[in-house]
C-alpha cells in the first residue's frame, strides 16, 4: 500500500478528488493541517462523491505530529526538483509528499531532503500541474510497475 501525504491542502475540491483516487488505488491519504477547508465541506464531499467510506484517511496537526506517528521513506513532489517521478524507488508502505496548490512544499523540506524530491515533466514556461492531476499521475505509474496488484484490470460491457 502507498500513502499520499497533503501537507497543508487548500483547495476541497482537489482533496476530495484525491480522496476517491485513493479509494480506488488502495492508497492511505495523509493529511497534514493547516487544511484550507472544514472536513465537512460540501465541496470535498462532492468532489469525493461516496468514496469516502473506501478510503483510509488520517488528519494530523502538523508535520512533526505526522512524523512521529509514520515511520517510512518519504518521496517529495515539488517543480523545483531535478529528478523525474518515473525514475523514482517507490516502495511499498512509502509515503509520498505533495504540496498546497500555492506555494507546493516547503524549500527548507525540499532541500533536506533533495535526492527523493521528484518532479512531473512539463514543458518550459507552466508553473504547475493540479494537485489532483500530480497525485493521480505518481500513484497510477507507481502502481503499473507493480503490475497494477490486487486491482482489477479488465471491464466488461453492460448492454450486450
Amino acid at each position: 500500500m502507498y500513502n499520499i501525504v497533503l501537507l497543508e491542502p487548500e483547495i476541497p475540491n482537489n482533496t476530495g478528488n484525491i480522496i476517491r483516487t485513493c479509494a480506488a488505488t488502495g492508497a492511505k491519504l495523509h493529511l497534514i493541517k493547516p487544511l484550507g477547508f472544514e472536513i465537512t465541506d460540501k465541496h470535498l464531499k462532492r468532489a469525493g462523491l461516496d468514496y469516502f467510506e473506501f478510503a483510509k484517511v488520517s488528519i494530523y496537526e502538523n508535520l512533526e505530529d505526522f512524523k512521529s506517528k509514520n515511520k517510512g521513506e518519504y518521496f517529495f513532489s515539488s517543480t523545483k526538483a531535478s529528478k523525474v517521478y518515473s525514475d523514482m524507488p517507490f516502495s511499498d508502505n512509502c509515503y509520498i509528499f505533495f504540496g498546497k496548490e500555492t506555494k507546493g512544499l516547503p524549500e527548507r523540506l525540499l532541500k533536506e531532503n533533495y535526492d527523493r524530491a521528484f518532479r512531473i515533466p512539463m514543458l518550459e514556461g507552466i508553473r504547475s500541474l493540479n494537485l489532483a492531476n500530480s497525485v493521480a499521475i505518481v500513484i497510477y505509474d507507481a502502481l503499473r510497475r507493480k503490475g497494477f496488484e490486487k486491482m482489477q484490470i479488465k471491464g466488461k460491457l453492460t448492454e450486450v
